[in-house]
């Protein structure tokens, strides 16, 4: 197991560098220029070039890249031009943030489409599958910044049982705040996931529950709820589990709509507010490290994949 989790993580490295070859390609040939932030109405063109040359942009782009890079590996990555604090210190400030509301959408989709494609591929053609199949095709279907607009004008402006935006309120400082915050948009963000989750959870039982195995167990007299729980689910869980990884590239993307539609103060609204004032050095932190929060969460599904799965745990023993 143990060499299997070094070899991805060995193929993580060409994998960040490249990401960091095109964030850093994306922001240099953006339209605009760096030095204009520098410079004050009735400076001469020596003085402009000495910002230039000051800030790199004068030199190759592989020589920008190369001292860019190799003060992102010593965790320098720059000031920004909106606020003049570092990049770093404002990205490890949001990352928590929406580490939370990532975490907290896998956590509650997982379960949610556990139990219902469960319910759903145990009874195929009943009326607990056709409701739950119905669910998942509206889940499919939802426009996730929609949604978070109904769940916001439902749950806080009619009913005003939840917060709608911010991570906190005024005055108050507890677990239970902040969670309380957290419940709209990880339901916003979950959603979609739920729905497909489900749907593959479910073909997965009705695929099971034809195999030897459940019949025979089934015929010894074992009830169906435990061969559902000790035996069919198990088997089902990992192709979710690829699932999972897969879609981290969907979750990054849309905790950034998210976190903007509910004023969650994350990298997502710290990335946006960089791209809105141009601040390319805030730019190109935000991107790196939302791409290497990609990389490690499929990191983590191979993970959760080569333990759930005794043939990789095999495979890496040869």
């Amino acid at each position: 197991m143990l060499k299997y989790i070094g070899k991805r993580i060995l193929m993580m490295i060409p994998v960040a560098f490249l990401v960091s070859v095109f964030s850093f390609a994306l922001i240099h040939f953006a339209p605009g220029d760096p030095s204009l932030f520098y410079i004050t109405p009735g400076m001469t063109e020596e003085q402009q070039e000495e910002i230039r040359d000051s800030l790199g942009l004068n030199d190759p782009v592989i020589v920008q890249y190369g001292k860019w890079l190799n003060k992102a590996l010593h965790g320098d990555l720059g000031y920004s031009i909106h606020n003049k604090r570092t990049v770093g210190g404002q990205i490890m400030e949001k990352l928590p943030a929406t580490l939370l509301i990532m975490g907290g959408s896998i956590l509650l989709s997982l379960i949610v489409s556990i139990f219902l494609g469960l319910a759903s591929g145990s009874r195929p053609g009943k009326w607990q599958d056709k409701v739950i199949s119905g669910f998942t095709n509206i889940g499919i279907s939802l426009p996730e910044f929609w949604f978070g607009i109904i769940l916001v004008l439902i749950f806080a402006q009619k009913l005003k049982i939840l917060p709608g935006s911010g991570m906190h309120t005024t005055g108050v400082d507890s677990v239970w705040d902040v969670l309380k915050h957290a419940i709209l948009p990880i339901v916003t963000l979950s959603i979609s996931k739920t729905a497909v989750y489900t749907r593959y959870i479910r073909s997965s039982v009705i695929k099971e529950m034809g195999e030897d195995y459940v019949m025979t167990a089934l015929a010894k007299g074992t009830p169906k709820k435990k061969i559902l729980r000790s035996h069919v689910l198990k088997n089902c869980l990992l192709p979710v589990i690829t699932l999972v990884g897969m879609n981290m590239g969907s979750l990054v993307s849309g905790s950034y709509i998210i976190e903007n539609i509910f004023g969650w103060p994350g990298l997502g609204r710290l990335g946006l507010s960089a791209i809105t004032n141009r601040d390319y050095p805030l730019m190109m932190g935000a991107v790196m490290l939302s791409c290497l929060v990609l990389i490690a969460g499929n990191l983590i599904a191979d993970i959760c994949y080569c333990i759930a799965d005794p043939r990789i745990r095999m495979e890496g023993k040869r």
